[in-house]
């Protein structure tokens, strides 16, 4: 639908700031994205931007209204994946893996189907079925040599699962293929590396305020390689230019809901 000329321009701006801030604070995108969602709630792309800005805050039940509302507004599939993985972070992994078994899933393109193997295999784990989980990641796509967007969490998610069932040697030969795909810095496969091969990382300053300073720090507690993973945020983006988005409450066809198996999701997830 057609939005008048100053609506529209106001709409856009905050899908703007939503889509700049999604990763580096995702609260401040959940605000833009509700008052882009009050202002044209009738328009699929504000819709699918305000699922994702749920989803990046946990707000599981909330985020799949909202992709629900974009599907059936455009018919697409794309979002299939992660509906599902809102299913995972409502609690319901069967769910998740109903889905991944329906017709939708063979017209998703090659991500999308990687994807939504991922989702799959976390919901196996989420069921306590690691060892099906690893199958379900066996794959042409992950033997494959090529280097693709998903290719560095496909491996990872399939190392990680290895070292759930035991098989550490592989698992780490799959972090180091993870590492080796890894072009954007997406994992932390080198400190997973790092820790499997028992490297710890210290910190320079710390141990230079623990000399200098009023000697608290104690011999043998230096965190581990996992403990120095960088901060996935960054810096607060400026308040909302329409109006006050933050702290506003879902609308009445997107309930909120909250994950409760404590992990972050597709994409995300190992997923």
């Amino acid at each position: 639908m057609s939005l008048p000329k100053t609506l529209a321009e106001d709409v856009a701006k905050n899908l703007v700031m939503t889509g700049r801030l999604l990763d580096e604070d995702p609260e401040q995108a959940y605000g833009y994205a509700r008052v882009a969602l009050r202002l044209a709630s009738r328009v699929p792309a504000v819709r699918e931007t305000a699922g994702f800005a749920a989803y990046g805050v946990g707000k599981y039940a909330e985020a799949l209204a909202e992709f629900r509302a974009a599907r059936r507004m455009t018919g697409g599939v794309h979002l299939w994946p992660v509906m599902a993985d809102c299913e995972r972070g409502l609690g319901r992994p069967e769910r998740a893996l109903a889905m991944a078994g329906e017709p939708e899933v063979q017209k998703l393109d090659k991500a999308g189907q990687v994807e939504m193997r991922l989702v799959a295999a976390g919901a196996r784990r989420d069921m306590g079925q690691a060892e099906a989980a690893v199958v379900t990641l066996q794959s042409s796509e992950l033997a494959s040599n090529a280097v693709h967007p998903w290719t560095a969490r496909l491996r990872y998610a399939y190392a990680d699962v290895l070292l759930e069932v035991g098989r550490a040697d592989e698992a780490r030969e799959w972090f180091a293929k993870a590492l080796e795909a890894d072009q954007g810095g997406l994992t932390d496969a080198s400190d997973r590396l790092a820790e499997l091969d028992g490297v710890e990382f210290l910190d320079a300053l710390d141990e230079e305020a623990d000399e200098f300073g009023d000697g608290a720090g104690e011999p043998g507690t230096e965190p581990t390689a996992r403990e120095h993973r960088a901060a996935e945020r960054g810096p607060a983006g400026e308040p909302p230019a329409v109006e006050d988005a933050p702290g506003d409450e879902g609308s009445a066809d997107a309930p909120s809901g909250d994950r409760t198996d404590g992990e972050a999701p597709a994409g995300g997830r190992g997923r």
